[in-house]
């Protein structure tokens, strides 16, 4: 295949990409809402929604590593394929259920298990592609695509699911997950994810690696890269001390602001939107020069943001502008998440080698996972405890420390020792001017 045909098989790429990625997280929002409504309208138990919420998470954390492996030694395209039919045949199966013996908790939680697995095994799969997928200019394109169908389903799947959910019954709804899932598949089977792929080929007589070996070979290759070591340490403890923001900002919202539920929604509406303005503007301007230090710098942001949503609870406002206030807050820090992802994954995306990027990406996703609950728990209980604005403007401290700390200017230096030169080359130009 010539460069012509290859970059045309890359813009194919890009909006299948996009589309079949839009389709099935669109369908899995519009679901998890509809359960979700449906486990809390069945039984009114918070219990049972929270065992629900458990059965996204825990099999996922608990399977990345294992995913990892899986991506870095079998065809990618092959686990795209059968994860997406898996999510087929699973919600197939629930609507089986429901039309025979109808809707059970059990058939419910083993439905959520499958579809956290299979969305998991789907989403390192397809993070760990872009690269084979897209020629390297337009990597960060591709990313930013990708965020914007996560942030559209966002913003539009409760809307939607609100609307089915009163109008339709819940076979239907399944029928037309099933329908959209099915689409996705048609469309990832016509993508080529060897384009680009710089994937060593195995050796024949060459005894094959186990997993173990695999595994600890992946965490080997991410010991000798001390920039990704920092970038998935500055993951972990910004994923762990957001959850200040996680439980807090609705805990505030609701319980001492009082604000009317339509409103919070729109407030949460307000960080997609966010999201999704910042993934427009990633997709069409150039590559990110100095990814790091962008990145460094819109975490601080997060951190000043996280911080503000303690201020109505120490000065007093009228309804109006809280509601205001808290709208131009979730906007900034929706778009703020995307310019700190955005420019990062590029850069993970074109420094990690193609025969790693499965392992390295899955244990991202097991480490940012696995303190997330834990942050939750620790942070449900401390908001008992203690006044909220003090939890929040602690922890927004902690997380601009740890930045400062963790990408210090000797580490931006390493990271973009090109930097320096330019410093120095507008320095001089002063001089000189």
């Amino acid at each position: 295949m010539d460069d012509h045909q290859k970059l045309k098989k890359a813009t194919y790429h890009l909006w299948t990409f996009t589309i079949s990625k839009l389709i099935s997280s669109f369908g899995a929002q519009v679901y998890a809402f509809a359960i979700s409504f449906y486990i809390l309208q069945a039984t009114g138990s918070a219990t049972s929604f929270a065992a629900n919420l458990i059965c996204n998470i825990l099999p996922r954390t608990l399977a990345a590593p294992f995913a990892g492996y899986m991506v870095d030694k079998y065809s990618r395209k092959m686990i795209v394929i059968i994860a997406q039919i898996a999510t087929t045949l699973a919600i197939g199966g629930l609507l089986a259920v429901s039309f025979t013996s109808g809707l059970s908790l059990a058939a419910i939680y083993t439905t959520s298990c499958i579809l956290s697995l299979t969305s998991m095994f789907s989403g390192v799969t397809f993070t760990s592609s872009i690269t084979g997928l897209v020629d390297k200019e337009r990597v960060q394109r591709a990313m930013s695509l990708n965020q914007m169908s996560i942030s559209f389903a966002a913003i539009a799947s409760p809307a939607v699911g609100g609307l089915l959910y009163g109008a339709v019954s819940m076979p239907v709804f399944l029928i037309m997950y099933m329908a959209a899932s099915t689409i996705a598949v048609t469309l990832e089977s016509t993508m080529n994810f060897k384009l680009f792929a710089n994937r060593k080929e195995p050796v024949i007589g060459e005894p094959n690696e186990s997993m173990w070996q695999s595994m600890k070979a992946g965490i080997s290759y991410l010991k000798l890269q001390p920039l990704l070591m920092t970038i998935i340490w500055i993951s972990l403890l910004i994923n762990f001390l957001f959850g200040a923001f996680e439980v807090g900002y609705s805990f505030i919202l609701i319980e001492k602001m009082k604000m009317v539920s339509q409103h919070f929604g729109f407030t949460q509406g307000a960080f997609a939107i966010g999201m999704l303005f910042l993934s427009i503007y990633f997709s069409i301007r150039k590559e990110v020069k100095f990814p790091f230090l962008v990145s460094k710098r819109a975490i601080i942001g997060m951190g000043i943001f996280m911080g503000a949503i303690a201020l109505p609870l120490m000065i007093k406002m009228t309804y109006g502008l809280v509601f205001s206030y808290y709208m131009i807050t979730m906007f900034s820090l929706g778009a703020l998440i995307i310019i700190v992802n955005t420019p990062l994954m590029v850069m993970m995306q074109k420094q990690i080698d193609d025969d790693y990027k499965g392992r390295i990406f899955s244990i991202l996703e097991t480490m940012s996972m696995a303190l997330m609950p834990l942050g939750m728990v620790l942070y449900g209980f401390l908001y008992d405890v203690f006044q909220a604005q003090w939890i929040l403007l602690l922890s927004a401290s902690l997380l601009i420390g740890v930045m400062l700390v963790l990408a210090r200017p000797a580490v931006v230096r390493k990271a973009h020792p090109q930097l320096e030169r330019e410093r120095s080359l507008k320095r001089e130009a002063g001089v000189v001017s």
